[in-house]
């Protein structure tokens, strides 16, 4: 296989790459060179994902494993290396999406959902950096979201796990000045994938999957340190930043979720 990246012998751990994007990522980057190894908790989509990478001609292993727990996701990594080799680069694409209704409220949705959108992009950096400092190379792509730039409607814990994935990368990729290693923040809108299927909201500027996967390997290859689309939807969202409360307020409140009691945010992850 060739590609662009010029990475022979490189290999890439993702994680929620079981469909939608991680899926997408992992077939695109194959294509450019590396050796995937593959995370998520439903087995059987990953080895169908393994074996459409095999059948081209590239090589890919399956590490199914839940983001939310650290001494797995650890492990998986770990065995990854052993088999594959260091990982040169991660993909925390791990995702999950919960409304949160105030009428229902509950903590523990709350809790899952910073488990695996936050903490399991955090456990899969641990399990990586040390190695990346050693060998002075490296990148860690965090798939983040739009949703993470505003406080959105029904989506406290969704927006709150990406911003705090956002705040927690971005500090990160400071503190790796001058190491070799980079860090890379992606904050997709909506793309059609399975988990944007179930979405019963309206979904602005959605993007096909491919197009969407194209702008991220570029990001990853420029090593760039950000990147946001579609450019309408994120300018939007960012703007609710420097809006007056009242006017925040005012646009906010006319996001109608109300008919989509299981979805969240953009993005088209998967855990």
């Amino acid at each position: 296989m060739t590609g662009s990246f010029d990475n022979p012998g490189r290999v890439c751990f993702i994680t929620g790459a079981s469909s939608g994007l991680g899926e997408g990522l992992a077939i695109r980057l194959v294509r450019e060179g590396y050796a995937v190894g593959l995370s998520a908790r439903r087995e059987a989509l990953l080895s169908k994902v393994a074996d459409r990478i095999r059948a081209e001609g590239g090589t890919a292993a399956v590490y199914p494993c839940d983001a939310s727990d650290g001494p797995a996701v650890i492990d998986a990594i770990r065995r990854c290396e052993d088999t594959l080799g260091p990982v040169d680069l991660l993909v925390a694409n791990a995702g999950m999406s919960l409304n949160t209704l105030i009428e229902a409220f509950d903590a523990s949705g709350v809790e899952k959902v910073l488990d695996v959108n936050l903490l399991g992009a955090v456990y899969a950096t641990e399990a990586v950096l040390a190695g990346m400092l050693e060998r002075g190379r490296g990148q860690i792509v965090a798939v983040s979201s739009i949703a993470g730039f505003a406080g959105l409607p029904m989506s406290a814990a969704y927006s709150a796990s990406k911003g705090g994935m956002t705040n927690f990368f971005e500090s990160l990729r400071i503190d790796l000045r001058g190491t070799g290693v980079d860090v890379t923040v992606i904050h997709p809108g909506f793309v059609r994938t399975p988990m944007t299927a179930h979405n019963r909201h309206a979904m602005p500027f959605i993007m096909d999957l491919e197009p969407a996967v194209e702008l991220m390997v570029k990001a990853i290859r420029k090593r760039k340190k950000s990147l946001a689309f579609p450019w309408q939807l994120a300018g939007l969202v960012w703007s609710l930043r420097i809006l007056p409360r009242p006017a925040y307020d005012w646009i906010a409140s006319r996001i109608d979720r109300t008919k989509a009691p299981e979805a969240g945010g953009p993005t088209g992850q998967s855990s």
